[in-house]
């Protein structure tokens, strides 16, 4: 006979919490203690939600997460209830939304926080500003007026804005305002702090170094003022370079967006919103910025010849003395950013500082240096790629293909790249050096890679592209000699390298790294314009890393170029 068993379910189970709750004497810690706290808040258990909104609860609550514990406590449980009060005051639940944002004593108490006149503790700081946080998103009429009202807030964020979570309260302010017309107000506000020339200011030798704005002619012309100011400080010049950096980036006008999707800073320095639909200077490079930088584009050529001090570092390839450095690598950045923009004055100072020659000299000095390499691939190919500005003259050529004569516009970047950098004459020399030096059992130049793309791209805007027939012309007035060993390089060496870096699969398309596809290919999307600040606040982060490994990080471009060895 087959026995069966049932097992017995009892579907009504009751929380230990709930238990604790019937006491009269049950204290906010001893709830705390509990493993599912969280849980039961989150899912809104009536009777504990009713303990934590109680004034007292919210009180002990916000002086937790403000308040440093003791250093006399377990460093082990010295942020338990801190942590456990931060989560529960941003579980995001209705009640204890509105038992904090609406009681200006408990919002009075939180705010306590940033007039603290020593350093921030950097783990407090992420709490505090995770709970405006979330205020700034639930309550944010309420939130704003409070701030409004504390004619020292602008100045606190400033005092402590080298810390991670300060800095990002200000990113959630500008960007977790919900309501149009609150966010245009909070705008406005802060541009009556003058916030951003405050930001400018911060960017000093004298100040920290966690630093970094934008804005306005003349807001700009105090930043370089500042960078170029007494001593060379590194940190200073690449903070300043990042601000530049992101004024100089263009872009699109949002037309589908909400949100932030069109915050920016004007000509007066400032920050305003595109409206959606409209076709706005948003999208553009103001000619203020251009102006401030093309005054100073002396002292940034400068900058690539004497850089700040550096002492001699021995790598696994050699001595490098001095290091490339990481304000060189920002200055190529910058300038591969304003020939992007194609502006007419600056192209001609670029030319007439010769900062282009300059840029290819470091490229073959720092052999092994791809951060340089990539850029400067970039700035030479951007030029090669911009079409000739408005004001260039017109000029006759010979048109082969229709033996008669045409009238094109002039480019004098390009006669400046053929004639005065003497491009041609140095990118194949440089690869004929290389194949002698492999030939003979030697390494391969680690600049190959890009040198190989360098190739492609003066040969392809030959042929087509805004200046094909400029290029043309430069290479037909070259010697017989240079002009046929630049054809045999292309239809040679050149040539071969492309095939060996072309990879079929399945009669696929030819593969390519992400790193070819054109960036502008990405500008058509729109992403989120928070998603965009909050990837610049990274970005900056992530560049004082990188800046200590510049010159020690380096690829092999043989594991790129030649493809063939490993797919096999």
């Amino acid at each position: 006979m087959q026995h069966i068993m049932f097992w017995k379910f009892d579907l009504h189970t009751t929380s230990h919490i709930d238990t604790l709750l019937e006491r009269e004497d049950v204290t906010l810690f001893e709830l705390m203690d509990e493993e599912d706290v969280l849980q039961e808040c989150k899912a809104n258990n009536r009777k504990l939600v009713e303990f934590l909104t109680r004034p007292s609860s919210m009180e002990a609550l916000v002086t937790c997460i403000t308040m440093e514990p003791s250093d006399d406590m377990d460093e082990k449980v010295r942020y338990k209830y801190p942590n456990i009060s931060c989560e529960i005051l941003t579980a995001d639940v209705t009640q204890v939304n509105d038992a904090l944002g609406d009681e200006e004593s408990l919002l009075s108490r939180l705010y306590a926080f940033l007039q603290n006149d020593n350093v921030l503790n950097p783990l407090l700081a992420s709490f505090f500003s995770k709970v405006m946080g979330i205020l700034i998103n639930r309550k944010s009429e309420q939130i704003v007026d409070f701030l409004r009202k504390k004619d020292d807030f602008v100045s606190l964020l400033l005092k402590h804005i080298g810390t991670s979570a300060i800095m990002d309260l200000l990113l959630r302010l500008l960007t977790c305002v919900e309501q149009p017309q609150l966010r245009q107000d909070v705008l406005n506000w802060l541009n009556e702090e003058k916030i951003i020339q405050r930001l400018i200011e911060m960017i000093h030798r004298s100040k920290d170094e966690d630093v970094s704005a934008s804005v306005q002619q003349e807001t700009i012309e105090q930043l370089l003022n500042n960078m170029f100011e007494a001593e060379k400080d590194e940190s200073v010049i690449v903070n300043g370079i990042q601000v530049l950096l992101t004024l100089l980036e263009t872009r699109r006008p949002r037309t589908d967006l909400g949100g932030m999707g069109g915050l920016f800073c004007n000509l007066d320095g400032q920050l305003d919103l595109c409206p959606p639909g409209m076709d706005h200077a948003c999208s553009q490079v103001s000619a203020g910025t251009l102006l401030a930088i093309k005054l100073r584009l002396r002292d940034f050529h400068q900058l690539l010849l004497d850089p700040p001090k550096k002492s001699k570092m021995v790598t696994t390839w050699g001595t490098l003395d001095p290091p490339l450095g990481n304000t060189r690598v920002h200055v190529v950045k910058l300038i591969t950013s304003v020939l992007q923009v194609n502006n007419s004055d600056v192209n001609q100072e670029l030319m007439a500082l010769n900062t282009l020659d300059v840029l290819l000299d470091l490229y073959f000095k720092y052999v092994w240096n791809n951060f340089l390499h990539l850029q400067v691939e970039l700035c030479i190919s951007t030029a090669l790629a911009n079409p000739p500005a408005e004001d260039c003259t017109e000029t006759n050529v010979e048109n082969h293909t229709e033996n008669s004569t045409e009238s094109v516009r002039e480019n004098p970047l390009i006669k400046h790249l053929f004639q005065k950098c003497r491009l041609l004459h140095r990118v194949v020399s440089a690869w004929e050096e290389n194949e002698k030096v492999q030939s003979e059992g030697g390494k391969r130049k680690g600049y190959m890679g890009h040198l190989t793309r360098i190739a492609n791209a003066m040969a392809q805007n030959s042929e087509n592209g805004p200046n094909h027939t400029s290029i043309a012309q430069m290479i037909k007035e070259l010697s017989d000699e240079e002009r046929e060993r630049w054809d045999k390089f292309v239809l040679g060496s050149l040539s071969e390298m492309n095939k060996k870096n072309t990879v079929d699969l399945v009669n696929m398309r030819n593969l390519h790294s992400s790193s070819d596809d054109d960036e502008n290919d990405l500008k058509e999307f729109s992403f989120p314009q928070e998603a965009v600040l909050q990837q610049a606040f990274s970005d900056y982060q992530i560049q004082q890393m990188t800046s200590t490994f510049i010159d020690q990080f380096g690829f092999n471009d043989e594991e790129f170029a030649e493809q063939e060895e490993s797919v096999k």
